[in-house]
């Protein structure tokens, strides 16, 4: 789905200026550019559709907190210091990732196990990166005569409805492609350019080897020439030309030469995402050859710690956690591991304990923080678990999953009035005020709450229904303009 998506707005972006003219402002009508709230707006609610409604989505906090430390670390270098960013992981064998307005930048698992070193993949988050610090997207977007908001949304669900009716989404798509495609290229090499030098630039800030992000696309370039009918994602959405590479190796032969090592959690995300949910024999072989060679890595051994518990071997899981832990390596991601292994045992108690003592290390590790709470509840101790979490949603009240602990701690708690205002907040999270008006309904008819519990319900609830009265007026002038 999130293919079809990046087409779809890539439709939207060619509509011919006669369709487009009619259609509300999204910003100043003297700017040719999407505008930054319009478009901060419009990569929120595509963001929020595919957290919660695409299945490709990578629900895993590990892999996303390794993102965002990458990413975070190339936009602190360059002129996107300061802007809002996320980074997220998709669930995709593809070599892929794509920037969408507002600065959601999408990498497919893919690309992450294709990327021989940590210095590739960042080359590729500092090309994306560049393309929204450039406003490339808000650029295109903006061309078309201020594309209004609710044609951009309407257009984005029909993209999430489109699994029942592929053939008339596709028809859709390449219909929008027809129209003015010639200027489209033309305008994208421009981009492509532009993300190129500023990319390597940022990467060479960032501390990176600015080599490995030609040497990435050399690779993907080849790729390409030995398998013309299915190049890789990356390179239908990223066009590579051979000046384009040329140019890079020219920038790049100017700059110092600059080893730099990988970081232990890069290697370690791989090891996770090779191992899967259900790892195959072939795959446990080779991380048991790796960790019982001459000099095996820690993230060998960790892999086959790992490989060993997905397929509840846990006996030899705790053997090699032992090694693991011998090799005295720092990692939220080894720390987390070694928690899950508690659970896996059967021991909710003495998995909160390592959690807990890894936070200590690693207090950003939202990972860590999920896997207290969660061992806390298996435990039975919602109190603690519920001090967690509240403690946590001071400083991140979006959390979605923060308030799903919540209410599961309260309802432990038998706290009714606060499980469904919780569970409000979920839902409003989700993006769906219908069922999160329902649940502070029902907070509001409980009676086990103080006035001031009360009073924060009644007020709350009242937002959510003019969030859903505006949801629905949205809703009606889109079908309207269809």
């Amino acid at each position: 789905m999130i293919k079809r998506l990046i087409a779809a707005l890539l439709c939207v972006v060619m509509i011919p200026r006669g369709i487009a003219h009619d259609l509300p402002d999204l910003g100043d009508s003297a700017s040719s550019e999407l505008s930054p709230l319009a478009e901060q707006r419009l990569g929120a609610q595509i963001m929020r559709d595919i957290r919660w409604k695409e299945p490709a989505y990578l629900r895993d906090p590990e892999v996303e907190d390794y993102l965002n430390w990458l990413g975070d670390r190339l936009v602190a270098s360059g002129p996107g210091a300061g802007l809002p960013f996320q980074f997220f992981g998709v669930s995709d064998a593809s070599l892929n990732a794509f920037a969408m307005p507002g600065g959601n930048i999408g990498v497919h698992t893919g690309l992450i196990l294709a990327a021989q070193t940590e210095s590739e993949l960042a080359g590729v988050l500092a090309h994306e990166v560049s393309h929204v610090t450039q406003r490339h997207i808000a650029r295109m977007l903006g061309k078309q005569s201020q594309t209004s908001m609710i044609m951009l949304a309407s257009l984005l669900l029909a993209v999430l409805a489109a699994r029942s009716s592929a053939q008339a989404s596709q028809a859709a798509i390449s219909t929008g492609m027809a129209a003015g495609m010639s200027t489209q290229l033309s305008y994208s090499r421009d981009f492509e350019n532009e993300a190129d030098r500023i990319g390597v630039q940022n990467l060479a800030a960032a501390g990176f080897d600015v080599r490995g992000m030609v040497g990435f696309f050399e690779r993907l370039q080849k790729n390409a020439r030995l398998y013309e009918n299915s190049a890789p994602a990356y390179m239908r959405t990223h066009p590579l030309t051979s000046d384009r590479i040329t140019e890079m190796e020219n920038r790049v032969a100017q700059m110092p030469y600059r080893q730099v090592p990988d970081s232990l959690d890069f290697q370690l995300v791989k090891a996770k995402l090779k191992v899967g949910r259900q790892p195959t024999r072939e795959v446990i072989g080779e991380f048991e050859t790796a960790a019982r060679g001459a000099s095996p890595s820690v993230a060998a051994q960790y892999g086959l710690v790992r490989a060993y518990l997905q397929v509840r071997r846990l006996a030899d899981a705790d053997r090699e956690m032992a090694v693991l832990r011998k090799r005295g390596a720092l990692s939220a991601m080894i720390d987390g591991l070694e928690g899950d292994l508690r659970l896996a045992h059967g021991d909710p108690a003495g998995a909160a304990r390592l959690f807990r003592e890894g936070r200590g290390r690693f207090p950003q590790s939202h990972r860590l923080m999920y896997g207290e709470i969660e061992s806390l509840l298996a435990a039975a101790r919602p109190d603690e678990a519920l001090t967690v979490a509240k403690a946590e949603l001071l400083t991140t009240p979006a959390d979605a999953t923060l308030w799903e602990f919540r209410a599961r701690a309260e309802a432990a708690l038998g706290k009714r009035l606060a499980q469904h205002r919780s569970l409000g907040e979920v839902y409003a999270i989700q993006g769906n005020y219908a069922a999160s008006a329902e649940q502070f309904a029902l907070a509001q008819a409980a009676s086990d709450g103080d006035f001031f519990e009360q009073s924060a319900v009644d007020s709350r609830l009242r937002e959510v229904r003019g969030l859903l009265a505006e949801q629905m007026r949205e809703l009606r002038e889109s079908r309207g303009q269809r």
